[in-house]
């Protein structure tokens, strides 16, 4: 369950009617998120993070047992037991995180209400990822706030990432924060992470300090939700509703195709319909405590491996996704 878990001009914003104009021009990103942005870590840094970080289990003799084991558990969606151990979690992170991490970072860039967010030299952006234990979230968010950060490396901006997981990935996280910050600041102190070992389902939010978040993310987390779940995650997202602060942005995103469908009596719904529904509401009402400022129901993004090297091979990945604003 929600265990899954990516030196140029900046951008300046100078009205509302600017940003306004750049969100709308997100929702037809088109049908391929590129491979990079201007606004994001180079590409190679992204994955020279995870040749340092998992040096030991990518040279492990028994790297491809332990990622047939994670791939046996996670075909028969026992989540719980493909992440119950520490080798396990490691491998996973070492062999999928590396993909979603690029995927992530290349989308967040992307989308101007969040690229602008991280953008913000003067603010101290609060984000909270939903099920990111494996850090691909960790990593796309940090390659893009660290990329903005280059120029102007000592403004009062910082970075606090809340990273939520039903499987215990705090050395996962740990790991990969460090050497983000090592390497990608100027100065550590930046960026701050926090995880916390629990069920999103069962935790209350306040204790998560959702009022305070800037930026909320599903990725690849909610159709296990629903599936497992259905009744406890429609709670979910209307607590989020209820408690996310006005202004405040929402990512969800979740594989493309026939797997991100949910069977209610003997229909059968797209996952994103019933989001849309649960936040925006009913199609042509838009009585929800969201309003929906982008979205794509079957992107791309692809990696060039001529730019990019790894001794597992990197996926291309097809996925939904919906950014929601919370309305005033």
């Amino acid at each position: 369950m929600h265990t899954r878990k990516v030196q140029h001009a900046t951008i300046a914003v100078s009205s509302e009617s600017r940003i306004k104009e750049e969100e709308e021009d997100d929702v037809n990103l088109g049908p391929l998120v590129p491979f990079s942005t201007d606004k994001s870590m180079e590409p190679y840094q992204v994955i020279d993070l995870f040749n340092v970080c998992f040096r030991d289990i990518l040279h492990s003799p028994d790297l491809q047992v332990g990622i047939q084991s994670v791939k046996t558990a996670l075909y028969h969606r026992d989540y719980l037991a493909a992440f119950d151990d520490e080798n396990k979690r490691f491998t996973y992170a070492a062999r999928w995180t590396p993909s979603r991490s690029l995927a992530y970072a290349a989308l967040f860039s992307s989308l101007n209400p969040i690229s602008t967010l991280l953008d913000n030299q003067d603010l101290a952006v609060n984000v909270l990822c939903i099920g990111g234990g494996a850090s691909s979230e960790l990593v796309g968010l940090g390659s893009v706030f660290c990329r903005l950060k280059e120029y102007k490396p000592t403004s009062p901006s910082k970075i606090r990432i809340s990273i939520v997981d039903i499987a215990d990935w705090n050395e996962v996280v740990s790991n990969v924060a460090s050497y983000i910050k090592r390497n990608w600041l100027f100065q550590e102190e930046k960026l701050v992470t926090q995880f916390t070992h629990a069920d999103i389902l069962s935790v209350d939010l306040n204790t998560l300090e959702i009022g305070k978040m800037d930026l909320v993310t599903l990725m690849f987390t909610t159709n296990e939700l629903f599936s497992e779940k259905r009744k406890d995650t429609i709670k979910l997202f209307s607590n989020l509703s209820k408690q996310c602060k006005p202004g405040s942005l929402l990512l969800i995103a979740e594989s493309a195709g026939s797997f991100s469908h949910i069977t209610i009596g003997e229909k059968k719904f797209p996952v994103q319909f019933l989001i849309d529904t649960i936040l925006v509401g009913k199609m042509n009402e838009n009585n929800g405590s969201w309003e929906l400022i982008s979205q794509n129901d079957g992107i791309w993004y692809r990696v060039n491996e001529k730019e990019v090297n790894y001794s597992i091979k990197l996926e291309n990945m097809r996925f939904f996704y919906r950014l929601y604003r919370r309305k005033q």
